[in-house]
């Protein structure tokens, strides 16, 4: 039999407890399973149980941090030049093995260990020697010491106990892991030297001091920085007629020389020698002591534990967490290769609080934090205060000492990358927004306006809001209002730009109202359901609109469908300059014209297709009309930037290149294909962004200034009337923000500097006024690209374990990536005779690409999967375990109706009641639960406020007491759910693979 330790639900051993196994005296049978409430039996928790599980809570909460064990694994084997030891296997997250040859480490994996091997390691434990606390600053010493200090009854001789020092002190043989250019250096070599030249001769005595090939071991790299060393040292010997077993733990970590593969205090020594046998029981007892150490758990119990006792206390309790396979129903030779997530340490020793309950039917706001919904949003902040502009005080008070710290916090390398990228992703939007404004509003606002608009407003922002990682920008709710704006203007006789005034003054009013009652604490109630509908709205958008600028080119572009490359010869288009009765020698003439976007011919005579037309003549010939494939090439730049975009966000995550070398490919290889594809459009003259360098900085449209004026144009109510459409405006703009807000301040995102509800709808609000009465564009938080900006300065460990994925640590949050974002996106006003060398196309598959990656990775995508999906081929869902299917498609297909709801209204005439839909979201949020019940919604959404605080006080909800169906749902609390990686819920990013 066999057993493997996954970390996942516990199946209890009670064999243990009637194995004929001695017990030291005092040591209760049932105490290993009471110390961490695994037993049946009701008892207090061990006093070790509570130290460890106070210790990891702290852990879990960032107050203290706990280093990490590396252990390593000594094997005495037999040479033809005599004993040696030989390091075999080791651990830090998971399991390395050397492969047979001793040439290469084995990718690393879940250890699996026979079962009885654990049986005979907790035997070791309670009967071999301990030293707790030991005090000895050499390797010399701490062997004196295990092996003088043995009880009467098993007292060594003197000669054995000299033979036992002189094979413990020799110098074991490691396995370095080389790097490429040391493997080609031995290769190059090896022919020339023989056979390479091991680290030492067997049974030279162990060096003092650290050798060379250990402080060059390339390892020493993957170990988190702090490590300590835990050796276990196992082999067979004939000279012993009984196994000596010794476990050591070091007061302080001390270097111990060249007994480590790398040069790092130790902390840990485990020693079991005995006289041989026909298995390999001695390494199975090394592994299992080894996986044991590696053991998160039994890592802190080791580090506190006081007495014999506490070590068998914790490996019982890992013994009770292990998952048993029966044999041949599985082959115990296949290596598990690493999960991607692993649960929480401390989730271990709190998995069956005293008044748990088998089913789900009990604490549902419990639920709701287990599975992360509990934390969307940091609630603290949100907390209403009761005093006038009470939040916008707790938000200066909280972002006020970072202030500093967010630009230093900016010098790194890393936010270089996120200028370039979030650069290309703004000015896309600008350009297409301000092209599409231009169009709805006759140019009264066009592409010069949103760049000079972007960076305006979004340098303010990012100077004085709650949270500078935000990204402003023109959004599609905000275009159609717009729209119908112009529209209305223009059927009324009304100034349009003034009319926009007055309602953007109104609106900036609205929102001061706002932040003075502190409105935003409603944003508690923008739940999944909520969100979800809104951010597919927008990046539907997205890909909408760029595929519609890329269909437009069939006609801007019309492919020539009626050439023929045979007929190559017949084609001719020439200049006739003659005028109907009248003749010169000059007018006669017949000038051949070539094909366009090729370079005339050198002839004096020559006119091109405008000096013809500029001087009244008419183009003949068949091929005048000849247009190049442009909608063609353009169609495969778009295509080719998506893809692009699309294999480098996967390329980071692969397996292919050190970490660092797939970061920089995937940060700058979109931004060099853009720059390699202006030698493209400079040949076919494809697309380009509508930029003219600017002499003076005029409007687009000569027939308005750049400074609004109130009043003139408009009758006197207008200034009136206008607060009427602003309520519309005040609710969009404030769902369009505090929507992108409360994602980005998820707690998940793990930001230490706070958020700022109150002051970034402040900011928005007086930027509303601004950019009113200068004519410029409106302003608010885009969804999209703020997440991209997000992802692109995530911070991971620098240094993780083999098989281990790099840890999440946070965002890098600062103010200068987006204020340098915003300052390039207005000098590129000046820089059209670079930019109009990018394509458009290449902008459109960058827009394309945000677009489908934004709504491939929130939870209504993959729900919509499942309903073309059948059951046997879905996915292991968390939400699937516990929500009858028929459910999850109910409220799967509610969703959608929503969402196409939003979409039709913004097409249609309709829009003008737009923003009220977006605002009816939450009350069609409320009205679900009467549709399904509270455990439902805490799997497929969140639970509302109220709602929360309802069941945490009940304790059970009525809904799920009166649930017709019956269904059993299951257990909540699976362990799986305990992530410590952060939860996508957007695609901000995959995880970088194992490094």
């Amino acid at each position: 039999m066999t057993a493997h330790k996954p970390g996942a639900a516990s199946v209890a051993l009670q064999m243990t407890d009637t194995h004929p196994l001695p017990r030291s005296e005092g040591c209760n049978p049932e105490a290993p399973y009471q110390a961490f409430g695994c037993s049946i039996f009701p008892s207090s928790m061990a006093p070790v149980a509570k130290q460890v599980s106070a210790a990891l809570q702290m852990e879990e909460m960032g107050d203290t941090s706990h280093p990490l064990l590396f252990i390593q694994l000594n094997q005495l084997l037999s040479t033809p030049a005599g004993l040696e030891w030989r390091e075999t296997a080791r651990w830090i997250k998971f399991e390395e093995k050397v492969e047979d040859g001793g040439e290469r480490w084995s990718a690393p994996h879940i250890p699996v260990l026979p079962l009885h091997s654990l049986f005979q390691l907790r035997t070791c434990l309670q009967e071999g020697k301990m030293l707790l606390d030991l005090e000895a600053p050499t390797f010399k010493e701490i062997i004196d010491k295990v092996l003088s200090g043995q009880p009467e009854e098993t007292e060594l001789q003197p000669e054995l106990r000299e033979r036992l020092a002189d094979l413990l002190l020799r110098q074991p043989r490691h396995q370095p892991t080389k790097s490429l250019l040391w493997l080609i250096h031995e290769l190059i070599l090896s022919p020339c030297r023989g056979k390479a030249k091991s680290w030492s001769e067997p049974g030279a005595q162990l060096s003092k001091t650290p050798l060379k090939e250990q402080l060059r071991n390339q390892f020493k790299k993957k170990v988190p920085p702090g490590a300590e060393v835990a050796h276990v040292v196992v082999g067979e010997v004939e000279f012993l007629e009984k196994p000596f077993t010794a476990f050591i733990r070091l007061r302080q970590g001390v270097g111990l020389g060249s007994l480590a593969e790398v040069a790092l205090p130790s902390r840990f020594l485990f020693i079991l020698l005995g006289p041989q046998t026909k298995v390999k029981a001695y390494h199975e007892v090394g592994r299992a002591m080894a996986t044991l150490l590696m053991d998160e758990l039994f890592q802190r119990v080791a580090q506190q534990a006081e007495h014999r006792e506490d070590l068998i206390a914790g490996m019982e309790a890992f013994l009770d967490e292990l998952t048993v396979l029966p044999p041949r129903k599985w082959d115990p030779s296949t290596r598990i290769p690493p999960p991607s997530c692993l649960p929480s340490p401390y989730r271990r020793t709190t998995v069956h609080p005293p008044d748990w309950q088998s089913h789900s039917n009990g604490d549902m706001a419990a639920a709701g934090d287990r599975t992360g919904l509990g934390d969307l949003c940091p609630r603290e902040e949100l907390e209403r205060t009761g005093r006038l502009f009470g939040g916008l005080l707790q938000d200066i008070r909280r972002k006020a000492p970072w202030y500093g710290s967010d630009f230093t916090d900016a010098l790194h390398p890393q936010c270089l990358s996120a200028v370039l990228y979030i650069y290309l992703a703004t000015v896309t939007n600008a350009i297409t927004f301000g092209g599409m404004l231009g169009d709805a509003t006759a140019n009264m606002q066009g592409v010069l306006e949103s760049f000079l608009g972007t960076a305006f407003a979004g340098s303010i922002f990012c100077l004085f809001s709650g949270q500078p990682l935000t990204i402003l920008s023109s959004t599609g709710p905000v275009l159609v209002f717009e729209r119908l704006l112009f529209s209305f203007s223009r059927d009324h006789s009304l100034d349009y730009l003034e009319f926009r005034l007055w309602i953007g003054l109104w609106v900036a009013f609205f929102g001061v109202v706002l932040v003075a009652t502190e409105a935003s604490h409603l944003v508690q109630y923008f739940t999944r359901f909520t969100e979800e509908g809104f951010c597919a709205l927008i990046s539907l958008i997205f890909i909408y609109d760029s595929l519609k600028k890329m269909l437009s080119l069939a006609d801007a572009f019309p492919i020539n469908w009626q050439y023929r490359l045979d007929n190559v010869t017949f084609y001719s288009c020439v200049c006739n300059l003659s005028i109907p009765g009248h003749s010169s020698a000059r007018n006669d003439t017949l000038t051949p014209l070539p094909l366009a976007h090729q370079q005339p011919p050198a002839v004096p005579a020559g006119l091109s297709r405008t000096q013809c037309l500029g001087q009244g003549g008419h183009l003949l010939g068949t091929s005048c009309q000849y247009v190049p494939d442009v909608t063609l090439v353009s169609f495969l730049l778009f295509g080719g930037t998506f893809l692009s975009c699309t294999v480098l966000k996967h390329f980071r995550s692969s397996r292919y290149f050190p970490v660092g070398v797939r970061k920089l490919v995937s940060d700058f290889a979109v931004i060099l294909a853009t720059l390699t594809s202006c030698t493209v459009d400079t040949a076919l003259g494809l697309e380009t962004p509508k930029l003219l360098v600017p002499s003076e900085l005029k409007p687009t449209n000569p027939a308005r200034g750049w400074i609004i004026f109130p009043f003139g144009a408009n009758p006197w109510w207008v200034c009136l009337v206008s607060a009427v459409p602003a309520v519309l405006v005040t609710i969009l703009i404030f769902m369009d923000q505090q929507i992108t807000a409360i994602i980005l301040n998820r707690r998940e995102y793990k930001l230490q500097k706070g958020a700022g509800f109150h002051l970034d709808l402040l900011c928005v609000s007086l930027l509303m006024a601004i950019t009113s009465a200068t004519g410029l564009p409106w302003y608010v938080s885009t969804t999209v690209i703020s997440l991209a900006h997000m992802e692109s300065l995530r911070k991971e460990s620098a240094s993780s374990a083999p098989g281990e994925y790099p840890k999440f640590l946070g965002i890098r949050e600062q103010r200068l990536t987006g204020l340098a974002v915003f300052t390039l996106t207005g000098v590129s006003i000046f820089m059209a005779p670079i930019l109009k060398y990018i394509p458009m196309p290449v902008l459109y598959g960058v827009f394309l690409h945000m677009g489908v990656e934004a709504l491939n990775s929130i939870q209504l995508t993959d729900r919509v999967r499942l309903l073309l999906m059948p059951a046997k081929h879905q996915p292991d869902l968390a939400y699937l375990r516990h929500v009858p299917l028929r459910r999850v498609h109910l409220f799967t297909i509610i969703q959608l109706l929503c969402l196409a709801l939003l979409w039709v209204l913004k097409s249609t005439v309709a829009a003008i009641i737009f923003p009220v839909m977006l605002l009816a979201l939450v009350g069609i949020r409320k009205g679900l639960e009467r549709i399904f019940s509270l455990h439902d919604l805490s799997w497929l959404d969140s639970l509302l406020p109220e709602s929360t605080r309802k069941e945490a006080k009940r304790g059970q909800p009525r809904e799920q007491e009166e649930e017709s169906n019956g269904e059993e749902v299951g257990d909540v609390l699976g362990t799986t759910l305990f992530c410590s990686c952060p939860r996508r819920f957007f695609g901000v990013g995959a995880e970088l693979g194992p490094s």
